[in-house]
């Protein structure tokens, strides 16, 4: 037994198996023996959740598993560091996910599920995107685990996971083609209801005896059974649902009116008499199903644009070696290589080879950009040229392209004030016209009992207030989805509404309206004991210090002999550092020596100085950008008022600004100077700041609107409202574009939506409308507001 039981360890826990154990699972192409129903119900577990890849590459057996709730068994694994690398961040204390969730309808949905979390300790911020039915949830790992996260999801009803793009993927097509089966089964019973109905509503058998239009009723009544209890089965649960939540959603009216059709109509036809409406019923379901599933296609294409961009990074990855290896199982510091025209897999630094890379899905831009050693490349991207190593520099949960469908994601959750109005409306309006419904019955009780109850169901759904809540959020994630293929990451949902409002542009020079490309054009030397090339490496030893656009063009002359000793950084000024027992000093002229006066700064120069004496004067070019004249001229046409804030000197600024035709500007200032200019500002100045360095993050962060250059510094984008992936300052002018027509489409969705409940409402409480025109009013108002905001992906 012994020797038997050691050569079959279990699987999962490495523990004996017993010899009478009849516990296997079927894990990467083989059957495995396992100890226990436990560890048996947590493999199943884990390998029908897709996360096989667990066994590949865990470093010890897991621990021996007890029998627990079924709950549990299904979400335990999700606990796992090993299996959270691919979809969670860590940062100290705090994590963050994304969940895909199935079930998401309305805007009551998001706020049972947002409501639900935030009742649990630890949960630091939630927001669910009903549009892209994803949530965002932030929590202290420390007092609550992931898996409790999605069991506390479940007991509210919905499902949900750690938001992978393929698994969504089969999510949405199983939930559809569940759909269309509902859509037949009511489709079906419809045609053959309406039959019978017109036999016995219109007497087209004159002769019908009562017996028979008995027997006509039995059978209306059993091809509308499996429409009430079957097709229209996803109603009921989101009303459930909301009453569960002491909240009124959508289908709670919806649901109310087809329960009680329904029960009237059996009474109706076990008495023998009454009127049955079982056509209405299963017509009233037909169309409702219609259109939920053309609102869900278009919501699906108007999400589908960040998830796709998941899909560019593939699945394998190459290493030196030759081994194929899962993107998941990437670690920091190893080095792939990647072959003409493929994906890149992950973010890193080349090591060896040249080549050019498309980055059109990540800046807009279609032509191929040069890269070489040390350059960065980013996943999803594809080789053009020829094939090189890299060395990753994170995991696939941090790439750019990773952090761009997070940002995208928090920004279509974030809404504007108007869509904050909007859904506090819908709110209460369910309650309003389940008041108006009860009072509308009263009334025509008395004067017409025979079409109390109809014109009561007519009321309820006519004016159901889907295409209210609607109106927002389809057109936020449309815009931002465009603004993602125009190259501009969207970090701020404030953006679109404050982009619109924008009279005042404050644009850094240096790497913003000048390309930043920065060279060392001339040297002039004050001190003939060192030769150019000794100053170029000293001052590159001290620029490697900085990280402004200047400081760069020194990085070609480092020396690594030359080290720098008590480096002090004065952002905005220079750079200072002890080299064999002298100070030296790099910047500005008056920083470098207390002796400024004697000498006249020079336009485009950094100076060199060795313990207060003067040694060099460096000239430097920067190309002003192609885009930057056309730039400045769109935005004056437009009576926007530009200003230029620059650390450098007033001479290069005003060569800059004179030549593109901008007045106003400022040289010379440190980063407190260019916070304080802001704050001087009237207050009905909405300004936009662009910029791109270290010194610029104060006054991105103060701005009521920011764009960081990409090219720019990690700080710079971490302040930013919005960060230009392309560097191309005509996007700028696009976004802003793109952001007039999303307020312009989200006036005319609110506008749509509640003028159609305005109308119908007086029309419905008159008797003017019947059940059937309802639910094509209903459907047909929110399928509008959703292919209206579809039209800001064109």
């Amino acid at each position: 037994m012994s020797e038997k039981s050691a050569e079959h360890p279990c699987y999962h826990c490495g523990d004996e198996v017993p010899t009478n154990a009849v516990f296997h699972v079927d894990i990467l192409g083989q059957s495995r023996a396992m100890c226990c129903p436990g560890c048996q119900s947590v493999a199943q577990t884990i390998v029908e959740s897709g996360l096989v890849s667990y066994y590949q590459y865990r470093t010890a057996p897991a621990e021996k598993v007890d029998l627990v709730p079924e709950q549990l068994q299904k979400l335990i694994h999700y606990d796992n560091e090993d299996v959270q690398r691919e979809f969670v961040r860590h940062d100290k204390e705090l994590s963050e996910v994304t969940l895909s969730l199935e079930g998401v309808s309305c805007a009551a949905c998001a706020w049972l599920i947002e409501k639900q979390l935030a009742s649990c300790s630890g949960i630091k911020q939630v927001k669910v995107n009903i549009t892209t039915q994803r949530a965002k949830v932030v929590w202290d790992n420390t007092q609550i685990q992931l898996s409790q996260l999605i069991k506390q999801i479940q007991q509210v009803g919905y499902k949900s996971a750690p938001f992978e793009p393929n698994q969504q993927e089969e999510s949405y097509h199983k939930m559809m083609k569940q759909y269309l089966y509902r859509l037949g089964v009511a489709g079906l019973a419809t045609m053959q209801v309406m039959m019978l109905a017109v036999a016995l509503y219109f007497e087209v058998f004159s002769d019908l005896d009562p017996e028979f239009k008995q027997f006509l009723r039995v059978v209306s009544l059993i091809f509308a059974t499996p429409v009430l209890l079957y097709s229209a089965q996803p109603f009921y649960i989101n009303a459930w649902r909301s009453l569960k939540a002491r909240t009124l959603g959508m289908d709670v009216p919806v649901s109310i009116a087809l329960i009680f059709a329904y029960l009237s109509s059996l009474w109706a036809t076990v008495a023998g008499t009454g009127e049955v409406f079982f056509e209405s019923i299963s017509m009233f379901t037909f169309f409702l199903l219609v259109g939920r599933f053309l609102e869900m296609r278009a919501r699906r294409k108007a999400a589908a644009a960040s998830a796709n961009l998941l899909k560019l990074v593939p699945a394998m990855a190459t290493k030196v070696t030759g081994e194929q290896v899962p993107v998941r199982s990437l670690n920091i510091g190893d080095t792939i290589r990647v072959l003409p025209g493929e994906h890149i897999p992950a973010d890193g630094q080349i090591v060896l080879g040249n080549t050019q890379v498309d980055e059109s899905m990540l800046t807009g831009e279609s032509l191929p950009v040069e890269k070489g050693v040390s350059d960065y490349v980013y996943a999803g991207t594809i080789n053009s040229g020829e094939s090189f190593e890299l060395k990753v520099a994170c995991h696939k949960a941090d790439t750019v392209i990773s952090s761009i469908v997070r940002l995208q994601d928090e920004a279509q959750v974030s809404k504007p004030k108007i869509a904050e109005v909007a859904d506090h409306v819908a709110k209460y309006f369910v309650a309003i016209i389940l008041v108006i419904a009860a009072a509308t019955w009263v009334y025509w009780l008395q004067y017409q009992p025979e079409s109390a109850f109809w014109i009561m169901l007519s009321v309820l759904v006519a004016t159901c207030p889907c295409a209210l809540s609607l109106a927002t959020p389809t057109a936020i994630t449309c815009s931002t989805s465009k603004l993602g293929g125009l190259g501009i990451l969207l970090c701020k949902g404030h953006a679109f509404e404050t982009l619109c409002k924008v009279n005042h542009i404050v644009l850094d020079k240096t790497g913003t309206l000048t390309q930043g490309n920065i060279a060392i054009s001339d040297i002039e030397l004050f001190d003939a004991q060192y030769s150019s090339n000794e100053v170029l490496q000293i001052a590159a030893a001290l620029e490697q210090y900085a990280n402004h656009p200047i400081a760069h063009a020194f990085a070609e002359h480092q020396h690594q002999n030359i080290k720098m000793q008590n480096v002090n950084n004065v952002i905005g000024s220079g750079v200072s550092g002890e080299y064999l027992t002298q100070t030296w000093r790099i910047g500005t002229l008056t920083y470098v020596t207390d002796h400024a006066d004697a000498t006249e700064p020079a336009p485009s120069s950094v100076y060199l100085s060795c313990d207060n004496q003067l040694i060099a004067r460096f000239e430097y070019s920067d190309p002003i950008r192609k885009e930057s004249r056309d730039f400045i001229h769109h935005l004056t046409k437009a009576n926007i008022k530009v200003t230029v804030l620059t650390g450098d000197s007033p001479l290069n600024a005003e060569r800059v600004c004179r030549s593109l035709g901008i007045e106003h500007y400022q040289a010379g200032l440190k980063p407190q100077d260019k916070l304080a200019y802001l704050q001087q500002l009237n207050s009905d100045t909405v300004t936009l700041m662009i910029g791109d360095g270290i010194n610029d993050a104060p006054t991105l962060a103060g701005a009521h609107l920011s764009v960081a250059m990409g090219g720019g510094s990690d700080i710079a984008k971490a302040s930013a409202d919005m960060v230009l992936l392309g560097d191309k300052l005509d996007k700028v002018l696009e976004a802003r574009t793109l952001a007039l027509q999303t307020r312009k489409i989200i006036h005319q969705n609110l506008a749509w939506a509640l003028g159609y409940n305005a109308l119908i409402l007086p029309l419905a409480v008159m008797g003017f409308i019947a059940p059937y025109f309802a639910v094509i009013g209903m459907s047909a108002s929110s399928i509008i507001v959703v292919t209206n905001s579809l039209r800001l992906l064109k």
